[in-house]
C-alpha cells in the first residue's frame, strides 16, 4: 500500500471516528505483570500464614479469608501451597492496601523490638569489658538503676568469664537492663 492510499484510509476512519470525544484510556497489561502481581499477593498471604493468632487479629479480614488463613497454618507441604495459591486468588478481589499496612508496623515492631534486645546486649558487653566507667554513664542515662546491685552483678560477671564458667550473672545484668530500659 502506497502512502498516498494509506493516507486516505486514515483520513476515512478518522471521519467515522469522532477523536475529539473524551475517550476511555485503554491500559494494557502484559501477562508477566499480571503473573507478577499474582506471585506478590501469594507472597502476602505466606507472610500472613506465618503470623501468630494476636498479629493477625490486628489485621482486617474478611471472614472467608481467615478461614483459609486458619486453614494453611494447620496443613502441610502440597496442602498448603495449593491453599497459599487460593489465598491469593481470594487477596485478588479485595483491596490489600491496609492489609500491607499494617503487616508493616507488625513488622517493623518485631524488627525494632530485636535491634533494642541487640542494643541491650552490647550494652551489657561493655558493662562487663569496662566495669566501672561504663556502669557511671548508664547510672547517668537511667538514674533509676541501683548502682550497688549492677556492680556486683558486673564483677560475679567478670569473675565467670575470667574462670571459663556459665555466664550466670551475665544473663542478669541482661535481664535487669531489660527491665530499666523497658521502664524507661
Amino acid at each position: 500500500m502506497t502512502k498516498s492510499r494509506k493516507a486516505k484510509r486514515i483520513a476515512k476512519n478518522a471521519d467515522i471516528f469522532d477523536w475529539e470525544e473524551e475517550q476511555e484510556e485503554i491500559i494494557w497489561v502484559s501477562k508477566s505483570e499480571i503473573k507478577r502481581d499474582a506471585q506478590a499477593l501469594k507472597k502476602l498471604g505466606e507472610k500472613l500464614v506465618s503470623l501468630n493468632k494476636a498479629n493477625l487479629a490486628k489485621i482486617p479480614l474478611e471472614e472467608n479469608l481467615l478461614d483459609a488463613i486458619e486453614l494453611a497454618q494447620r496443613l502441610q507441604k502440597e496442602a498448603k501451597r495449593r491453599q497459599l495459591q487460593y489465598i491469593g486468588k481470594l487477596l485478588r478481589n479485595i483491596d490489600v492496601e491496609p492489609i500491607q499496612q499494617i503487616l508493616t508496623k507488625i513488622e517493623n515492631r518485631d524488627n525494632q523490638q530485636q535491634a533494642m534486645l541487640h542494643n541491650l546486649e552490647l550494652l551489657r558487653d561493655e558493662l562487663i569489658e569496662k566495669g566501672d566507667s561504663s556502669l557511671t554513664e548508664l547510672i547517668n542515662n537511667y538514674p533509676q538503676a541501683d548502682r550497688q546491685f549492677l556492680r556486683n552483678l558486673i564483677r560475679s560477671a567478670q569473675k565467670e568469664k575470667n574462670q571459663n564458667k556459665p555466664s550466670k550473672s551475665s544473663r542478669e545484668i541482661f535481664q535487669y537492663l531489660k527491665e530499666i530500659v523497658l521502664i524507661d
